[in-house]
């Protein structure tokens, strides 16, 4: 294995190179890995929420998935909860998704040679992937909150994988997974935020190596494409 590097935020993205793992815990690649479990044709990650209802004019049949602040961006179809998605209504079809962090640092990784996506609920299969791989250079980039600051769930998830890199298991890691529930999770478990912030989303999102794929970004002529690959 080459050298492993565990970058930050939105600056993060811009300084990676290597093998690039976007990490977004909570939501946005969590939620991707669920789509796809829910049989999504293919994902279309995007940086505004201009270029998600330009895209949208040019598939039709397609859905809109975001947030701004957390909150579902106006006009679109769905936000950026998992467990709010609508199986039957996703099933078979495109889903154009913009988000505050983790799509953010995928239009920012620019220097990537490579660029796959990367959650607690499909962690072991991006490291696999990875060592699969055998990158010179690996960046772990943890968005964070809004890609400006620090996120405990990002930064335990590029540690997680690191380590997992490595050979070895992260010490204690159920329990620090546990622990997201009072340090950086709390916003899930606030009654009166449960519209924007469902309490599921986080039993959703800290059910680590729950899928067997990571999500590869692509690019073609609409624009960047997330894909699934069974590892």
């Amino acid at each position: 294995m080459g050298r492993v590097n565990i970058l930050h935020l939105i600056e993060g993205a811009r300084q990676a190179e290597g093998l690039t793992v976007i990490i977004d815990v909570f939501r946005a690649f969590s939620l991707e890995c669920y789509l796809y479990d829910m049989g999504v044709e293919r994902i279309r990650p995007v940086g505004t929420v201009e270029e998600a209802f330009a895209l949208r004019s040019r598939i039709p049949g397609s859905i809109l998935a975001g947030e701004r602040k957390g909150k579902k961006c106006e006009g679109f179809d769905y936000g950026n909860s998992p467990s709010s998605i609508d199986r039957d209504h996703v099933a078979g079809k495109t889903v154009i998704h913009t988000t505050s962090a983790g799509t953010q640092g995928i239009v920012n990784a620019s220097g990537a040679s490579e660029i796959i996506t990367g959650s607690l609920v499909n962690a072991r299969a991006v490291a696999k992937y990875i060592m699969e791989r055998r990158p010179q250079v690996v960046s772990l980039v943890c968005m964070g909150n809004g890609g400006v600051r620090p996120a405990a769930e990002d930064e335990l998830c590029g540690a997680y994988i690191k380590s997992l890199l490595e050979g070895k298991e992260l010490p204690d890691f159920s329990q620090k997974v546990s622990e997201l529930k009072n340090h950086g999770g709390e916003h899930f478990f606030d009654k009166t935020a449960q519209e924007i912030f469902p309490e599921a989303d986080f039993w959703m999102c800290t059910k680590y190596n729950r899928f067997p794929f990571v999500i590869k970004i692509g690019k073609d002529e609409m624009g960047f494409v997330a894909k699934r690959l069974d590892i």
